[in-house]
């Protein structure tokens, strides 16, 4: 068996990975608090920007967390496109979550299919990016564990969507944000504790991309998009604000010619 190590730079990725597991929390809960009090297309817009937030949030996250993952004994490579498959699902999976809370009449039954849609792809997303990895060796998982974490990933999604149906100050998004960011953490550590390795020793080439030659950049890349779109999403004037905006304006005609 071989020794697995899930922190090879200390405490630098498991914080790192929180800190972009809480940022695209936020991030959707904001967007999703604004789609909610929008209609039409500004409705459609802010649904699809949650539901990318969160899904590149959590795949983040995952990657930032596996840059200190090794396995004593062999060397660990990544399948690019599975990769890349994972990102994809992430991002889709939830969007559907998203929008069953975003477009449902039911809120109850709506939170239900979302939270469970949600949790699903935040795990399809984990095992998805584990199945790209390739090493000397074979991977197996405790069934145990792999369904806590599964559970752990719908509870965190179910009550992310009530946060963002029913939180509405930026303070308890926050706070909400903070929450979900450890329950995703939790989701993926525990999964990651469920795997072990029985490591087969081999000098022979392994497939794929290491983690510093394609994690590293396209998580740098989707960082700074998370961080450019909460930017932006701050910056933009709420409903309300543009309301108070508008009434605040002299009319038309008592301008000064």
């Amino acid at each position: 068996m071989g020794h697995l190590d899930h922190a090879a730079f200390g405490w630098l990725t498991p914080v790192l990975s929180y800190a972009m597991a809480c940022i695209g929390s936020a991030l959707g809960l904001r967007c999703t608090v604004r789609a909610l009090s929008a209609t039409g297309r500004a409705r459609r817009n802010w649904l699809f920007t949650a539901a990318s937030a969160i899904g590149t949030g959590i795949w983040t996250m995952h990657f930032v967390a596996m840059l200190g993952f090794g396995v004593s004994g062999t060397d660990i490579r990544y399948n690019v496109p599975l990769t890349v498959l994972s990102l994809v699902v992430a991002v889709a999976v939830v969007g559907v979550g998203i929008f069953a809370v975003g477009y449902g009449r039911d809120r109850g039954r709506a939170l239900a299919l979302g939270g469970l849609t949600t949790g699903l792809g935040v795990a399809s997303m984990h095992y998805l990016g584990m199945a790209a990895l390739r090493l000397h060796g074979r991977v197996s998982y405790d069934p145990l564990l792999v369904t806590l974490s599964v559970v752990i990933a719908v509870v965190a999604a179910t009550a992310a969507l009530w946060a963002g149906l029913n939180i509405k100050s930026p303070a308890a998004v926050a706070v909400a944000s903070l929450v979900m960011g450890g329950a995703v953490s939790s989701m993926h550590y525990t999964g990651m504790i469920a795997v072990s390795v029985r490591v087969a020793p081999s000098s022979a080439a392994l497939p794929g991309a290491s983690a510093m030659q394609f994690i590293f950049p396209l998580a740098v890349g989707l960082g700074s998009y998370l961080f450019l779109t909460s930017a932006f999403v701050a910056l933009s004037p709420t409903v309300d604000e543009r309301e108070a905006s508008a009434a605040a304006a002299p009319p038309v005609g008592n301008a000064v010619r």
